[in-house]
């Protein structure tokens, strides 16, 4: 059993401090690898989870570390982080997993062929080697999928690596750097004084800090809205499931339309279908026709009543800093994969790769990604309050993205220049008019 549950043990309790330069919710991927990169520039953090780190979708995803296929304005930090998940694993070790194994993602349609087509644009813009693949080069690269493929797109430099050890062991590193790191210390509410984040209040006491990172993946939509912060952000659950070692088919990851596959270092494949499924819920209501236009390519998406504790209720629920808050009520958010979306899994792993046909599954989960109705991210500080930065709503692109995310919000709180084009991942957008444009989906 990999999962990090409520019952996994505590690895982190530092005391904590009076003061810090930055203060951390989070720690996911982005949680800490901004605290790895503020630390190595000398800057004195706390990263604070209410559960473990990487307990939730940064250990819970598909593991694929990707360019190929990515929103335009994603790309360029997609790139980074690649370059990024190398250094890791040169500096740190075997644990984080990453190998560059390429990636490749098969189309079945006329209208896939064209997205990919199109797709190539970007790659020559930011000189990839992104290459596509006629019907009879697949056969060479990935003989083992099944279907009558208009053709494909592939990344050779693309890579993979293994969320169950990576983000901890990143985590191990910042903490030799002298992050300040608490786990089960779920962060209640920020201290705002005259329109500014002031610091952190936990259950374990306050801190003061000059600047404040929301990174709490599924739970931002909560923890900002007790701030009266309209962030509109729903969640969805994505199925996953490990095979027992077997042979290779392909030793990267794959997509063949509705089935997708990741090599694992032990011999086996993280195997997912396309399928995910919206819980509803109160903010359905709230937030749900944002998300209209981002539903038109999101084919594979279920509906279901069910309790996500991530959900803020409606209307708003307020707690202050001395009452116990949702955070501490759920500290890792653990679902169980519906036994509809195995099943999927299964017939479709059968159908599109029968190869792996007699690879039995081990083990299976589900993990609560958070979503935007434009299915970016935002990375973006608040106006009000002032220093209250936010980086949350990957949608399903954190895990790959993560460290090129990590260092961007590093600068941004630093009041560096940023060596990218944020304007995409604003948080104004939802308000100052724009037409939600959704990049490609979950």
């Amino acid at each position: 059993m990999f999962l990090f549950t409520d019952k996994s043990p505590i690895v982190f309790q530092d005391n904590l401090p009076g003061e810090v330069d930055v203060a951390i919710i989070g720690g996911g991927v982005i949680g800490v690898t901004t605290a790895w990169f503020l630390a190595k520039r000398g800057r004195k953090v706390l990263l604070c989870d209410k559960g473990r780190i990487s307990g939730e979708q940064s250990s819970r995803n598909w593991g694929w570390v990707r360019v190929n296929g990515r929103d335009s304005a994603e790309t360029p930090i997609a790139v980074e982080s690649l370059r990024l998940w190398e250094a890791f694993s040169k500096e740190l070790g075997p644990d984080i997993g990453f190998e560059r194994r390429g990636i490749v993602e098969l189309a079945e349609t006329d209208a896939d062929m064209a997205f990919c087509e199109r797709w190539m644009e970007i790659a020559k813009e930011n000189r990839l080697d992104t290459k596509l693949l006629t019907p009879a080069e697949i056969g060479g690269v990935f003989p083992a999928a099944k279907g009558d493929w208009k053709g494909a797109l592939m990344t050779p430099s693309d890579g993979r690596a293994e969320p169950f050890t990576a983000v901890p062991t990143i985590a191990r590193a910042a903490h030799r750097l002298g992050v300040i790191i608490r786990e089960a210390c779920a962060v209640r509410c920020i201290d705002v004084q005259n329109g500014r984040a002031t610091g952190i209040i936990t259950e374990a006491g306050a801190v003061k800090a000059g600047a404040v990172l929301c990174a709490a993946g599924a739970w931002s939509n909560m923890f900002l809205g007790n701030l009266g912060v309209d962030l509109p952000q729903l969640t969805v659950r994505g199925a996953v499931v490990r095979t027992e070692p077997t042979g290779s088919v392909f030793e990267g990851a794959a997509g063949a339309k509705v089935i997708f596959i990741r090599r694992r270092n032990d011999g086996g494949y993280t195997v997912a279908s396309g399928m995910t499924e919206h819980l509803l819920g109160p903010a359905s209501l709230r937030h749900g026709p944002r998300f209209l236009p981002a539903l038109k390519s999101a084919s594979e998406l279920s509906f279901a009543f069910g309790a996500d504790p991530a959900q803020t209720a409606f209307p708003k629920q307020d707690w202050s800093g001395d009452e116990i808050s949702p955070f501490e009520k759920t500290r890792v958010l653990n679902p169980a994969p519906s036994a509809k979306a195995l099943r999927k899994i299964r017939a479709h792993l059968d159908e599109r790769i029968p190869a792996l046909r007699s690879a039995q599954f081990v083990e299976s989960w589900a993990g609560m990604i958070d979503a935007m109705p434009d299915v970016v991210p935002v990375m973006d500080e608040l106006a009000d309050p002032k220093g209250l930065f936010i980086a949350t709503g990957f949608s399903g692109h954190g895990f790959g993205i993560g460290p090129g995310a990590g260092s961007v919000m590093a600068d941004m709180i630093d009041g560096r220049p940023s060596r990218f084009d944020l304007k995409r991942f604003r948080f104004t957008r939802f308000s100052d008019g724009s037409k939600m444009e959704p990049g490609p989906g979950l």
